[in-house]
């Protein structure tokens, strides 16, 4: 996959919904009721970050849903590259990039969002090819201000900011002409993925799916 496709793949996928659900899931048991809550609230591209010794096991759970799009967040190796594919991930994210990294999603064929968190970085994704990319972490890297004026200079690239972006400031995000969607954690609070609240949890989503943009 070169990174051209890689790019429109990002794009198709974070049109689809103001907000990516950022995942961290300790019991793969807790999956499917997650993912099936998003997906009914209307978020269905979902990143499982692979933080926890269940994560892939969470993916191959989550790929199961019918109308999600199950990502893996956190690749920092080829290895986790591999592994995300074996799991059924069809998409990936990392914090920040790698020509390592890079290389390994596109001979997999896992289309990538990669994170950058300045121009420099974005300067040098956009040289390889990467017109979609991942502003992280954003608000301790100064937050919608930082994106917009980022913006400026390099229209080219568009952005799925993600860290510390919660419903209090996800509207400054996308209201940037520069940012497609937001990932967010807010959407599946810890308490209440461990106490298998979905009905709150897709009551959040739609919350978030409603946003304008």
């Amino acid at each position: 996959m070169t990174p051209a496709d890689a790019s429109q793949k990002s794009l198709e996928l974070c049109q689809l919904a103001p907000v990516i659900p950022v995942l961290v899931v300790e019991e793969a048991a807790q999956a499917k009721g997650l993912a099936t809550a998003l997906v009914k609230g209307g978020l269905p591209v979902l990143e499982v970050t692979l933080r926890t010794p269940a994560a892939l096991d969470v993916i191959r759970e989550m790929a199961q849903v019918e109308g999600g799009v199950v990502g893996a967040g956190t690749l920092l190796t080829p290895d986790d590259v591999r592994n995300a594919v074996d799991a059924g991930a069809q998409f990936g994210v990392s914090p920040g990039a790698t020509d390592t990294v890079l290389s390994a999603c596109e001979e997999a064929g896992l289309p990538i969002l990669p994170g950058a968190a300045t121009s420099s970085e974005v300067m040098r994704l956009l040289e390889r090819g990467y017109t979609v990319q991942k502003f992280f972490p954003a608000e301790a890297n100064g937050g919608a201000p930082a994106l917009k004026a980022i913006g400026a200079p390099i229209p080219q690239v568009r952005f799925c900011p993600t860290g510390g972006v919660s419903m209090k400031n996800v509207g400054d995000y996308l209201s940037l002409s520069n940012v497609l969607c937001c990932g967010g954690s807010w959407v599946a609070p810890k308490d209440k993925v461990t106490a298998g609240d979905w009905d709150a949890i897709e009551a959040l989503a739609r919350e978030a799916a409603a946003l304008p943009r």
